[in-house]
């Protein structure tokens, strides 16, 4: 058996990174603690009717933003904790997000989020607090999980579009549309602005002559306000600023029996003469003399300001009527005297746009109908591509299904136009996934068509037909193969094998068919201790796995036939693999 078991190790594709690396679930549901590494490739979970697991994929979806409450948290704990490590450095939108929004780290990415007791959610990335909406918004560019009673993006029609897009390839088609369509829209919003202040013209022309011919006689420059507050503080103290200057030139220099120079320099005579008989009294006279000169110069330029200061009555009056009218015309149009420089500029700029409107107003009606039919234009091409990529992917997806056990059904693509109202960035189709699932049927919206089974294969489907050219690296399918058996089963397993080439994929089974396509196994066990259920998942080798896909085979009573089986059915996953 060692020799069997070592054959059976499944060899993994190792250009392909683990897109999900690690996923650290506390206190959830039924999960004590739980850590679990998670490699390239095709990783099954497997396990008996109601181990538990689902709760693996609640709690990644949790740590996605989905929706919890606190009955989530398992018994008798305070507090949920469950953390996932993402490898991103082959994943540039998700880099993007991140730089865009200042949570990029220089190793993994990390998400984490907690729910407690009181219903509170607290969600992080990278160690950074974070809306819950900013979970979703980042794990929909990193995991994309179908199954029956998860959210499925596949039934969103932006991820229908996008899917098509880049199925088709035309990427510069969408820039095209989307760059013109900006541009349109933009011109547009000018014209409805012009042409509803036409239809006020007279009354705004005259108004508006009227407020700039004010404004631009009061000729205000920029910072002029804040001179003339210099100037009026001067001004209106002239008599006590001349005072001052006055009395401190007369204590400094002009009464000459008792101003400091006078005293100072007396001083440093006889400061210098003491100096003579003891040289420590030097450092003294030099400093007295340093004063000196400060002293001197403090009186020469005090004189010199005393001799400036003019008592102006008229002037100070014409400051203060200058004031007066800034203040004004700035509580007449409600703005501060600060704005008044930029408002007059702005209303120059209406007025004389106002002036000439007519000519403009035509100006923008021809660039209005020249970006038009550019975008029409650009916009037909591209409904022209998404119909020939629609075509073709709905008969690869088709073909899938029919592999897959979905006999007769059948996959549309619908695209279909839209409304002028409703032309957007994304141009002017709208695109719709469509079904029938038995033959004679009309083909109909997933959501309204599909069971949850159903349509789990159909997203593989998808994933399959366009494995080459969608960007979530990591996808998590919930019991795909349900309502399949035997050699529909076999065909889900190798399709979900072949599609983990590209992607990592996680994949809920109770087949074996599809379980023995694994290049690596997960069982759930669930146990009961001291009065509580938890639930553990164990990472099985290639022995422990003929055991698993024996017991899938044959129920609780394991036969020697069935170890053989599971051992075969392992050897041929392999061969078919390599």
């Amino acid at each position: 058996m060692e020799d069997s078991s070592t054959t059976l190790a499944a060899s993994l594709p190792g250009t392909i990174p683990a897109m999900l690396e690690h996923l650290t679930i506390k206190d959830f549901i039924i999960v004590e603690s739980l850590e679990l590494d998670v490699d390239p490739g095709l990783t099954v979970l497997t396990g008996e009717t109601g181990a538990g697991k689902s709760v693996l994929l609640d709690a990644l979806g949790f740590v996605l933003g989905d929706r919890a409450d606190s009955g989530a948290i398992r018994q008798g704990c305070e507090r949920a904790d469950i953390t996932t490590r993402f490898l991103i450095e082959k994943l540039p939108a998700a880099k993007t997000w991140l730089h865009e929004r200042e949570l990029e780290s220089e190793s993994d990415c990390v998400l984490r989020r907690t729910l407690s007791q009181d219903g509170r959610s607290r969600a992080y990335i990278n160690g950074n607090t974070v809306p819950v909406q900013s979970l979703r918004e980042l794990g929909e560019l990193l995991v994309d999980i179908h199954g029956q009673n998860v959210h499925q993006s596949l039934l969103k029609s932006v991820v229908q579009r996008d899917t098509v897009d880049e199925y088709a390839g035309h990427s510069a088609l969408l820039s095209k549309v989307a760059s013109t369509h900006a541009r349109w829209r933009q011109l547009e919003t000018e014209y409805q602005t012009l042409h509803t202040a036409l239809s006020e013209r007279d009354a705004r022309l005259e108004l508006l002559r009227y407020q700039v011919l004010e404004l631009q006689t009061l000729d205000l420059r920029a910072g002029e306000l804040d001179e003339l507050d210099q100037e009026h503080a001067r001004l209106a103290n002239a008599s006590r600023l001349l005072q001052g200057s006055e009395h401190a030139v007369q204590m400094l220099y002009e009464n000459e029996e008792t101003s400091l120079c006078t005293s100072i320099d007396k001083l440093i005579v006889e400061i210098e003469q003491l100096a003579h008989y003891d040289a420590d009294l030097k450092p003294a006279a030099e400093l007295l003399s340093n004063a000196s000169i400060q002293l001197h110069e403090a009186a020469h330029a005090l004189r010199s300001y005393r001799d400036r200061v003019d008592l102006d009555p008229q002037r100070l009056q014409s400051v203060e009527e200058r004031m007066a009218a800034i203040h004004d015309a700035a509580r007449k149009h409600r703005i501060t005297t600060a704005e008044l420089p930029a408002f007059t500029a702005r209303l120059t700029d209406e007025l004389q746009t106002l002036e000439h409107a007519d000519a403009r107003l035509d100006e923008l009606k021809r660039a209005l109908d020249s970006i038009a039919q550019d975008y029409r234009s650009a916009a037909t091409g591209l409904s022209h591509s998404r119909k020939k990529a629609a075509h073709k992917l709905a008969q690869a997806v088709t073909q899938q299904m029919q592999d897959l056990g979905m006999r007769g059904g059948v996959f549309e693509i619908a695209v279909t136009a839209l409304e002028e109202a409703q032309f957007g960035a994304h141009g002017m189709d709208r695109i719709e996934f469509l079904v029938s699932t038995n033959p004679g049927q009309p083909a109909r919206a997933l959501n309204k068509v599909a069971s949850g089974g159903e349509l789990s294969r159909i997203s593989l489907s998808i994933e399959v037909a366009t494995a080459q050219i969608t960007g979530i690296p990591t996808l998590v399918f919930d019991e795909v193969d349900a309502g399949v058996g035997g050699g529909v089963a076999e065909i889900v397993g190798r399709r979900l094998s072949a599609l983990a080439q590209h992607r990592q994929i996680l994949c809920v089974t109770h087949l074996p068919q599809v379980a023995a396509q694994g290049q690596h196994h997960w069982t759930v066990q669930k146990q009961a201790r001291k009065g509580q259920t938890r639930t553990d998942i164990a990472v099985l080798d290639s022995e422990a796995r003929i055991d698993e896909v024996a017991r899938m085979l044959g129920g609780m009573k394991v036969t020697p036939q069935t170890l053989a089986h599971a051992k075969e059915m392992l050897l041929h996953a392999q061969q078919n693999s390599s």
